[in-house]
């Protein structure tokens, strides 16, 4: 599913027309294209907490659009952070002179090369749930000005965990900013922050906002989203018409056909079907992650190991697949049913598979492990 951003499956004809009128009508001009102010408009009205947007085109440069925001509006430099948020200097910072601070995070071996050291210690990673560890950083670190943060990506929020974080970051008069580039859409129409009752000062959002098209944007409070007079920020392609035309008519197709809830229940469907299929081939399995962003580990083999062999196994039958499952409002019952009845044969080896076992059955060895991709 495009790595997670197409929630309504591949070329949405509503999603796709209107973007080829977009295009056909002059995707650039020297303008803001009317699109970008309407799609602000709808995403405010969604979240009401927030009073102006900006838009970029990835999910990084809006994580860092973000930081340098919350940075110029509290005036301090640190970010104190937890979860995945790109690839940019500020992010990568935490690896600098230790460099495995990012491991827990959702990406392991993120190598710093290039960042510059005197960016050691500027982002502070905590881990999630572990709202002592924010406390500790900010207690030790008076110059935290940004307290950044993915809402929920598998293990749901303790009672009072998201509340927390907001009360600390009030308190420290530091900016929060929630990550929900990832997240957003996959359960409710807007960001997993509505459903806990959780309002940052900035939220970001991406992925599934445009179905495939490169849309994301920045929501926030007045005060930090002037901050932007401050600073400078700039894109000639920020402008475009494909990705507001995209994300347009993607809220509305989600709103219409009710996504988010669809793509949830089939992922609890297929949460479901896992653990099913374990338990009758005997195999030890844990499920976790957002129903629509659904993953599955076998505890007892490598897990990289695992993942090799479950790709190698599914692309025979003629699936893309390995242990998880980004949901989509295309994935009908009939589809899962067949992706279910196909990934029971993997299972019941896997369920009779020793760590000897499984590494015979990859005679080129386990895939590489850590960020590795082709692009």
């Amino acid at each position: 599913m495009g790595l997670g951003t197409n929630l309504l499956g591949y070329s949405h004809p509503k999603v796709d027309a209107a973007v080829t009128r977009a295009i056909s009508s002059g995707n650039l001009s020297t303008l803001n294209v009317p699109e970008e102010v309407f799609l602000a408009e709808r995403l405010i009205a969604l979240h009401p907490w927030a009073s102006k947007a900006r838009f970029a085109r990835t999910g990084a440069e809006a994580c860092t659009m973000a930081v340098r925001l919350a940075r110029a509006s509290s005036g301090r430099d640190a970010v104190a952070f937890c979860g995945y948020h790109g690839w940019h200097d500020w992010y990568l910072a935490a690896n600098v002179g230790q460099s495995d601070a990012l491991a827990g995070h959702l990406l392991p071996g993120l190598l710093p090369r290039g960042v510059p050291g005197n960016l050691a210690g500027s982002a502070i990673p905590f881990r999630y749930n572990r709202l002592d560890e924010l406390q500790s950083i900010i207690e030790r670190r008076p110059d935290v000005g940004v307290i950044y943060l993915e809402v929920q990506r598998s293990t749901p929020p303790d009672p009072g965990f998201l509340e927390g974080v907001r009360a600390l970051a009030t308190k420290a008069g530091a900016v929060l900013v929630f990550d929900e580039n990832t997240s957003a859409f996959r359960y409710g129409l807007g960001g997993m922050h509505l459903r806990y009752g959780v309002d940052p000062d900035v939220a970001v959002f991406g992925k599934t906002l445009g179905n495939g098209y490169a849309i994301t944007a920045v929501l926030g409070i007045e005060s930090v989203m002037e901050s932007a007079q401050d600073t400078f920020m700039s894109s000639t392609f920020w402008t475009d018409r494909i990705g507001p035309a995209a994300g347009l008519a993607t809220l509305e197709v989600m709103a219409e056909e009710n996504s988010p809830a669809r793509a949830h229940s089939t992922g609890i469907r297929v949460q479901e079907g896992w653990l099913s299929l374990a338990r009758e081939n005997g195999l030890q399995i844990e499920v976790g992650g957002l129903p629509a962003l659904a993953n599955f580990t076998v505890p007892r083999l490598p897990a990289v190991s695992v993942k090799t062999y479950i790709f190698s196994e599914m692309l025979k039958a003629g699936y893309l697949a390995g242990p998880n499952f980004y949901a989509s409002t295309s994935h009908t019952e009939e589809a899962v049913d067949e992706y279910l009845n196909q990934i029971s044969h993997v299972f019941a080896k896997l369920g009779k598979f020793d760590e000897t076992d499984l590494a015979a059955a990859l005679p080129d060895g386990p895939a590489k492990s850590g960020f590795v991709r082709l692009t």
